[in-house]
């Protein structure tokens, strides 16, 4: 017979029994626990049966009924010490019988609850109980910076109720708590880890995204880490239970290219945070004036003063001018709606009904009408502005990673033509990514490849007859903890050779970790920007303020109004005392607006603000000196 055409053999009644026995195993824990169940009801019965029918019971005793000759039976099970006091050899046998089935069973069971509770513990271990939480904050994806974010987030709500934070990564649920715990601030926040990947759907829905209050989407550690943000986008707002109201999404891309595509990915619903681009800008800013990071450190975090969007709609109808000195303890810098941002606009602009103010403020709650007035100040202590004088410059990087792209494109836009940047850096592609970035207007870029923690690197580079330097972290090819030694080191180098030259060069070095930078802090560099700080800030409070990343976008953005920290002197006199309204009427003369200053003999103290003071009271008066600075809002 062709084996084509042999009929098929029919499943015999015992190849479906064994068949449902396997299938009934595979069903865990419970399933076996139920057999087991079974085959001591089974060994009780007929035990019970064996008793009544042949009549067996210990000596001098009466013959057992049914029901007691079965509870006998359950008791020996359980108990191998009961049959002890068992008499006639007859009676003995069954119970002894009966004892070892029980011993057997019992065995069996503690080895499955064991088992079960080993595999459930592992099971929570995994993370991978589904979150009822609401109004939770989700953190999609782990990297260096969540610890900082986790801290800003618990100190959003100091004094209200805790926030929960919700964090899924692939990672150890364990390990992340751990970190977490040991690292973190949490002033009794909540955190909640998860283990899984946010770019499924199945491991997406543990965290319930539909009921949080807010969305961060970090850059993961590894390759193409953009791509892993956008495609965790896609996920949160396509998803087949997505929603009916819009998300509020924060993500963190790395490279500008991708952003828009973010955008478009996410619409309205996302707010894109260009990680590399602002701690470009921020560096570059903080190279032409010292100081600028503890100012943005200030606006970003939420202890202190940060910045708010409000609506008081008894100023609608009123001019920019005119609101300037009218809102109680905040500082107005501009205005905005669901399309634009206008920082610094004209004094002549009117505030719409649509409009929204945006202000320095320590709390929400400051932010309240105090006058329609222009508030009083000192007119005779007004300085007029005085020309000042610009030059072209030479500066200098050492160091290299993703970021010198960016800061080379961003210096070329913030300096004259005939500047000059050498970049020296012990990296053998360093002529290849230069030869990337392409044409740079008003700068001439000239390479080194040195090692700059050796004194005879810097030597030969003449340091001192540079205006700047800028000092990057090896992050792309180092842990952040061997990239801030070596810078470190670096900063160390420079320290020396300025003390051996007597002449001192500005230097602005990027940190990664913010505990290395009170150790940085002996090197008497001029600034420090916490790449990662910086970053944690800014997810955390674009988290909270859907407007903060627009916001933010124009602050940096070189053709709009950017922060200067300038000398109080060109703005008042400085032989009395005057106080913070005098000196907002003074930048506002110039088109600029005043939000806060820097004391020359202020103390960093713990949080390493260097004597910077935002959005200080308006009615008291103090008595400036040379060295102190206004900080200001204003364009060029």
């Amino acid at each position: 017979m062709n084996e084509r055409n042999r009929p098929v053999r029919r499943p015999s009644l015992s190849d479906r029994a064994k068949y449902l026995f396997d299938m009934s195993m595979s069903a865990g824990t419970v399933a076996l626990i139920g057999w087991l169940a079974v085959l001591a009801l089974l060994i009780i019965l007929a035990a019970g049966m064996v008793v009544v029918v042949a009549g067996i019971a210990p000596e001098g005793e009466a013959p057992r009924n049914f029901l007691e000759a079965a509870w006998e039976s359950l008791m020996r099970t359980l108990d191998p010490g009961t049959m002890g006091g068992d008499e006639g050899w007859d009676y003995r046998i069954v119970m002894l019988v009966v004892t070892i089935a029980g011993i057997f069973i019992v065995s069996a069971l503690i080895g499955v609850l064991s088992t079960g509770l080993e595999a459930k513990i592992a099971e929570l271990r995994k993370g991978r109980s589904r979150v009822l939480e609401h109004g939770h904050t989700i953190i999609l994806n782990w990297s260096p910076s969540i610890v900082d974010i986790v801290s800003e987030l618990a100190l959003s709500h100091s004094g209200g109720k805790a926030p929960r934070i919700v964090i899924l990564a692939e990672r150890d649920k364990v390990e992340m708590e751990d970190e977490i715990a040991a690292k973190a601030q949490l002033r009794g926040a909540k955190v909640i880890c998860r283990s899984g990947d946010p770019c499924d759907l199945t491991d997406l829905a543990i965290v319930n995204p539909g009921e949080a209050k807010s969305i961060i989407v970090l850059a993961p550690e590894g390759e193409d880490p953009d791509a892993q943000v956008i495609k965790a986008i896609l996920a949160i707002t396509n998803g087949p239970d997505r929603s009916a109201k819009p998300y509020r999404i924060v993500a963190e891309i790395r490279a500008a290219p991708n952003a828009e595509l973010a955008r478009a990915v996410g619409g309205a619903e996302v707010q894109v945070v260009l990680a590399d681009d602002l701690i470009s800008r921020i560096l570059v800013q903080s190279t032409r004036q010292p100081g600028l990071s503890a100012v943005f450190s200030e606006l970003l975090g939420f202890e202190g003063s940060e910045i708010y969007t409000a609506k008081l709609d008894s100023l609608t109808g009123t001019t920019f001018g005119e609101a300037l000195g009218a809102i109680d303890r905040a500082m107005l810098i501009g205005l905005c709606d669901d399309n634009h941002v206008q920082l610094n606009p004209a004094d002549d602009v009117v505030i719409r009904a649509t409009d929204r103010l945006v202000v320095i403020a320590e709390d929400a709650s400051a932010v309240r009408l105090a006058s329609r007035k222009r508030a009083a100040f000192d007119a005779t202590a007004i300085r007029e502005k005085r020309p000042v004088e610009v030059a072209s410059k030479r500066i200098l990087m050492l160091g290299w990673n993703r970021k010198g792209p960016s800061i080379v494109k961003e210096l070329s836009r913030s300096v004259l033509p005939g500047s000059v940047l050498m970049v020296a850096a012990d990296s053998p592609q360093l002529e290849a990514e230069l030869a990337r970035v392409g044409n740079i207007a008003n700068l001439s870029i000239v390479h080194s490849v040195s090692d700059a923690t050796r004194e005879t690197a810097l030597k030969a580079l003449e340091v001192q007859t540079y205006d700047h330097v800028i000092v990057l972290g090896y992050t792309d090819a180092m842990s952040p903890q061997s990239a801030d030694t070596r810078t470190l080191v670096t900063l160390l180098q420079l320290r020396r050779l300025a003390e051996s030259t007597g002449r001192h060069v500005s230097v602005v070095s990027e940190m990664v970790d913010p505990r290395n930078r009170a150790l940085a802090e002996v090197t008497r560099a001029d600034d420090f920007v916490v790449s990662n700080q910086l970053v944690s800030l800014m997810l955390a409070q674009a988290s909270e303020n859907m407007h903060l990343s627009a916001i933010f976008a124009e602050l940096l953005d070189d053709q709009g109004s950017e922060v200067y920290v300038r000398p109080v002197s060109d703005y008042v006199a400085i032989d009395r005392s005057v106080d913070f309204n005098t000196i907002i009427e003074a930048a506002r003369k110039r088109g600029e607006v005043a939000f806060g200053y820097r004391e020359s003999t202020g103390e960093r103290g713990a949080r390493n603000m260097g004597g910077v003071v935002i959005n200080p009271p308006r009615h008291t008066a103090r008595v400036y000196k040379e060295e102190d600075a206004i900080i200001v809002l204003a364009r060029g």
